[in-house]
């Protein structure tokens, strides 16, 4: 088994693709281990020293380290662990029931149009570039004018996420849907 590796736009965030589904469709995001009961594979992540999130996409992982460990010396670890898990023949998540929780989202019935005009924008635009750099967008809710996405991944604490936010996905919405007026993170 091969397992590539790419940098993310956020140093603290690796990106892992093992050459297999990892969850198809959907996504999962681990903030800590305790988060981690539902997935065999991100349990196995977080047992590597320094790994302080686990973010499951269609077909790669990314991994976030904290700030004092060194990749070079976490890679190894982590690359043992996701091959591990895939010659184990379990699961990524219990039950492969897997994939994105449905998140609550926050609108005004009267804005359905609109919001459904942004979520297309943001699946079929936006979060296809940001899977490519290890993360993923969410919608999250629209009121007055502003817009609010939760961020995952390698996007979570990017440090050039509020510029994607501001300069890309902003002008991306304020473009195609006139009643947006701003892009905020939750």
């Amino acid at each position: 088994m091969f397992i590539q590796t790419e940098l993310t736009p956020n140093p603290a965030t690796l990106k892992f693709i093992p050459g297999k589904s990892v969850l198809g469709d959907g996504t999962a995001d681990f903030r800590g281990k305790t988060e981690a009961d539902s997935s065999p594979l991100a349990k196995r992540l977080f047992d590597v020293d320094g790994v302080r999130g686990v973010f499951l996409g269609s077909d790669f992982i990314s991994v976030t380290k904290a700030d004092a460990d060194e990749w070079q010396h976490m890679k190894p670890a982590i690359l043992g662990a996701i091959m591990e898990h895939y010659l184990s023949g379990a699961p990524v998540m219990a039950g492969q029931e897997g994939g994105e929780a449905a998140s609550e989202e926050h609108y005004d019935p009267a804005d359905e149009e609109t919001v459904k005009t942004i979520k297309e924008l943001l699946d079929t635009r936006v979060r296809p570039a940001v899977a490519n750099d290890g993360g993923d967008i969410v919608f999250h809710g629209f009121k007055d004018g502003v817009v609010f996405l939760h961020m995952r991944g390698a996007c979570a604490g990017c440090p050039s996420s509020t510029a994607t936010l501001r300069h890309g996905i902003e002008n991306l919405l304020k473009h195609f849907c006139p009643d947006v007026q701003e892009v905020r993170p939750v």
